[in-house]
């Protein structure tokens, strides 16, 4: 599954725009006075002005093998959200790693190295490194309907997990985290999910709102 945009939302969104372009280095597209939108590698990530905004958990993917150049890098630049005092998790059913930081929305940002997709580079680690929006949380009450609503606008097959508590819905190249938000909450820092409102283009065109999904 390809995530190609990922529109978010923000109440603060010159503050949002500075993290991503200014210490993050990500290329900025376009600025207007109600968005900003980054290119970071296949995808395109925005956000748009709102007076009210909770906070989000997404993912990017980076190269197979550059996890510890990348968590290098990220510490010269923010603080680094760990688990047991770890700052990179390990996932051994995914066979990947991951790093999790705040952007300045205290949005859950995480690079993940999927060993699976066996993409590598041996060049210095730089925002141009990372792949593409590979993850988006769905924290919802009904699971199971979600994925039905989901596979309404076209099949996807479950990644990881089941409609209990979570589930991973596609592939490795683009996933919706969908999350029983009254069963558990984001890993690492514990932090309640809300259902935030969010737009996604790509394989499928659809947003999030009150914790349903709508085809676009």
């Amino acid at each position: 599954m390809r995530i190609n945009r990922l529109i978010l939302y923000t109440a603060q969104l010159e503050e949002q725009t500075s993290f991503y372009k200014d210490i993050l280095g990500f290329k900025l597209m376009e600025k207007t006075e109600d968005h900003s939108s980054f290119k970071i590698g296949t995808s395109i990530l925005s956000f748009y002005f709102r007076e009210t905004s909770t906070p989000y958990h997404f993912a990017f993917n980076i190269p197979s093998n550059q996890i510890k150049e990348a968590l290098a890098w990220l510490k010269q630049r923010v603080e680094i959200l760990t688990d047991d005092m770890k700052e990179i998790q390990q996932f051994n059913d995914w066979n990947a790693e991951a790093i999790y930081f705040y952007d300045k929305d205290n949005n859950i940002v995480e690079f993940i190295a999927r060993k699976n997709l066996k993409i590598e580079s041996n060049n210095p680690f730089r925002p141009e490194s990372l792949l593409c929006i590979s993850e988006i949380g769905l924290p919802v009450n009904n699971m199971e309907r979600t994925f039905h609503h989901i596979n309404q606008v076209k099949p996807l097959p479950i990644y990881s997990g089941d409609f209990e508590v979570f589930c991973a819905a596609g592939d490795e190249n683009g996933l919706f985290i969908i999350l029983n938000k009254e069963k558990r909450r984001w890993f690492p820092t514990d932090d309640i999910p809300h259902s935030s409102y969010f737009r996604v283009e790509g394989d499928y065109n659809i947003e999030f709102t009150n914790g349903k999904i709508n085809r676009i």
